[in-house]
């Protein structure tokens, strides 16, 4: 018996790719002068972009590698259809969110200034991260799956903490760290009463070993089984285990809140379905209701949480979409609570497939309204939904496509995405007889319309018609309030807890007339406090001023081509459903 293997590189090509990416980034950096650091934004988007290209050569899903000498079914990594599905989302999600990146590490003139995002240390983190999320849905055995896990997530804590001179992002970062290690060392415990009763760590060899394992160890294992959910629910920012995520977002750089939102929450994902339906399919009786109550809290926390966000507050854009992301991680989980009380494994392959299909929605429009987000950012610069008042008058194409991004994540039409997503999720806890979770479900649903359609109807709203900006609550971080003043485009730096260019109050004036940043003047001025000819003269450049106004700043391209891409899946996805439904079928992942 030979125990020299084979590797199959072609399988292995996705998070190889992008490992190399990210050590060729890092040792580039230390070489580079500062003037061309930009370039490495560059390099990483390309990486990612040849990563999601290896994945057409693994359409078939037939491709294993590091597999036993003495029993070559039993393998450490798979590039079955499941993996491939999976690494399409997490490599599409870590060059989005790399996109949304370029626009202010190309701009910025140095790593050392207060507000910096040190270039080569975030891309070398962000490229780190995204190899680990791809390799996590091949995994195997247990080892490799955790340690994926980690590599996911301990770049990701450096990425909410890097920018210089942020108050919130240390913080933020510690919240992240210090919850994440105390889950995995919950997992990493349960992962030993798994292997004590099993005695392997090969998901398929716990399967076999669970079944005729000793009834002493019952309990042991019961207990191990349940342990081992910590850490993938904690991924996925399911109840109770999500407390790290508003902080986590808040402080982030938004492009990492968008990553964080959907590579980090769709590799818990697949670990969880990974575990459950490989490793633990015959204790479905165990995890089950396990699931139906994290599943349940998930969705009603996460959805009154957001319903309560302050549309005027600071910050309240991303204290929204964070608290949406954890009611979507609800949504997320219904369908693999109706796994464990699936009848066989083509009930098991449809539920898990319901997750899969959902997954691939919330990746695409997610993105897309983070992106939407991070433009109007650029713009506005505090963060508040608010600041999405009147965007359609002032970028028609950027409103429409965040308008459909927020009606897919309601689940009305024409965001038929959403809708079929919903129904697959709510029809795979019918189908295992969850009706009380369906019903949660669906209520959930309907209070997520509140919300969703609440900002969508502020896109089309009249922009508010005073100049300065009313003054933001102070948040609960004890962070000042930004300087009150009307900064350009330009002027405003990365908008994650940077402080803001202070600017010079702009004087009341008469109606219509314009300050040095192009915001109308107070309109309290009485017609009489000055003489008529010069009211004249003011009144007729005011006129002059409003017609000639510039409109709006257009996203930059980068942030464009992301909004472009992730509206285009939407809208294949809308009106081609079945793209995603067919993952539903029996048997497509497993």
């Amino acid at each position: 018996m030979s125990l020299v293997q084979t590797i199959d590189w072609v399988a292995l090509a996705p998070p190889t790719v992008v490992a190399v990416t990210a050590v060729a980034v890092l040792l580039t950096d230390l070489f580079l002068p500062e003037a061309r650091k930009r370039h490495l934004g560059t390099v990483a988007v390309a990486g990612l972009a040849l990563a999601l290209l290896t994945l057409l050569p693994l359409q078939r899903g037939d491709r294993t590698t590091f597999c036993l000498a003495d029993r070559p079914d039993v393998c450490s990594y798979s590039a079955d259809t499941f993996a491939v599905v999976i690494q399409l989302i997490v490599l599409g999600g870590a060059l989005i969110a790399a996109l949304l990146t370029l626009p202010e590490l190309t701009r910025q003139r140095g790593d050392d200034a207060t507000g910096a995002l040190p270039r080569g240390e975030f891309w070398f983190l962000l490229l780190a991260s995204a190899s680990g999320a791809a390799l996590l849905p091949a995994a195997r055995d247990l080892a490799t799956l955790i340690l994926a896990m980690e590599v996911t997530t301990l770049p990701a804590y450096a990425l909410v903490a890097l920018r210089r001179g942020d108050r919130l992002g240390p913080e933020a970062a510690l919240k992240f760290f210090l919850t994440s290690v105390v889950a995995t060392a919950v997992t990493l415990l349960g992962i030993s009463f798994v292997y004590a009763g099993s005695g392997s760590l090969f998901l398929g060899g716990i399967a076999d070993g669970l079944a005729t394992a000793a009834p002493a160890l019952d309990a042991l294992v019961r207990a191990g089984v349940v342990l081992t959910l910590v850490g993938f629910a904690f991924k996925t920012a399911a109840v109770p285990f999500h407390f790290w995520v508003p902080d986590t977002y808040l402080g982030a750089p938004l492009p990492v809140a968008a990553y964080l939102s959907v590579v980090s929450k769709t590799a818990g994902l697949a670990g969880l379905i990974l575990v459950t339906s490989v490793a633990f399919p015959d204790l479905g009786g165990t995890w089950g209701p396990v699931l139906v109550v994290l599943a349940a809290l998930t969705m009603t926390a996460g959805n009154v949480a957001a319903l309560r966000t302050d549309p005027d507050r600071e910050r309240s854009t991303v204290r929204l979409l964070a608290w949406s992301s954890v009611a979507q991680a609800g949504y997320l989980l219904v369908p693999l609570a109706a796994a464990g009380y699936a009848q066989d494994a083509d009930g098991r392959s449809a539920a898990v497939g319901a997750a899969v299909a959902y997954a691939v929605m919330y990746a695409a429009v997610n993105l897309g309204t983070f992106a939407v987000a991070v433009h109007v950012a650029g713009r506005a610069g505090r963060h508040r939904l608010t600041d999405h008042r009147g965007l359609h008058d002032r970028n028609p194409l950027t409103a429409l496509a965040l308008g459909f991004f927020l009606l897919c994540l309601a689940g009305l039409p024409p965001g038929v995405a959403g809708l079929f997503a919903k129904i697959a999720v709510i029809r795979s806890a019918v189908q295992a007889e969850l009706a009380v979770l369906a019903v949660v479900a669906a209520v959930n649903v309907v209070i997520a319309l509140v919300y969703y359609l609440r900002w969508a109807a502020l896109l089309f709203r009249p922009a508010a018609a005073s100049a300065p900006d009313t003054p933001a609550r102070p948040e609960p971080h004890g962070a000042p309030a930004p300087t009150v003043g009307v900064p350009t485009a330009e002027s405003v730096p990365e908008p994650e807890s940077v402080p803001e260019p202070e600017f010079a109050p702009v004087p009341a004036g008469p109606v219509g007339a314009a300050g040095p940043t192009g915001a109308v003047r107070s309109a309290s001025t009485p017609r009489g406090a000055q003489p008529a000819s010069e009211g004249r003269a003011a009144a007729v450049t005011g006129a002059h001023d409003a017609d000639t106004a510039p409109r709006a700043p257009r996203p930059a391209v980068p942030v464009a081509v992301a909004i472009a891409v992730t509206a285009l899946l939407a809208l294949a996805l809308s009106v081609a459903p079945q793209l995603m439904l067919a993952l539903t079928s029996p048997g497509t992942l497993f």
